[in-house]
């Protein structure tokens, strides 16, 4: 019942900007944690950020703290991830994730989440 498409992503040259997009099903976000992942090629799958139901809570991974944002938009599904100051080391296929139930103190797993987009590649030269 629940489906997310990411878009947004795309070569930027290091130092630059991409803000990338997560379009759910209706109702998702005001019932659902919100997270992004990243994965490269022969590395783990990363936590980036998450967002509590409604928006109300951010939180972040240490090697995007205060240079990721995230943000809503319940009247249009989506929920963006604002990358700046990018570095050749963020380069990775980006996803989007839902969980339809509390996670307080789990944002950073993700096997925590029940549903995923088919990601969107970003790639920063140096």
């Amino acid at each position: 019942q629940v489906r997310l498409v990411e878009s947004g992503g795309g070569l930027v040259q290091a130092g630059g900007s991409l803000r990338l997009s997560c379009t759910a099903s209706e109702g998702t976000l005001s019932s659902s944690t919100m997270g992004w992942f990243r994965q490269a090629p022969g590395q783990e799958r990363e936590f980036v950020g998450a967002v509590t139901p409604r928006g109300r809570v951010t939180v972040f991974g240490d090697s995007v703290k205060g240079r990721f944002a995230i943000s809503t938009d319940n009247d249009k599904n989506a929920m963006y991830l604002q990358m700046n100051s990018l570095k050749p080391e963020d380069t990775a296929a980006y996803y989007c994730a839902a969980a339809p139930r509390p996670i307080p103190y789990a944002y950073r797993d993700f096997r925590q989440y029940d549903y995923w987009g088919q990601g969107t590649q970003v790639t920063v030269s140096s």
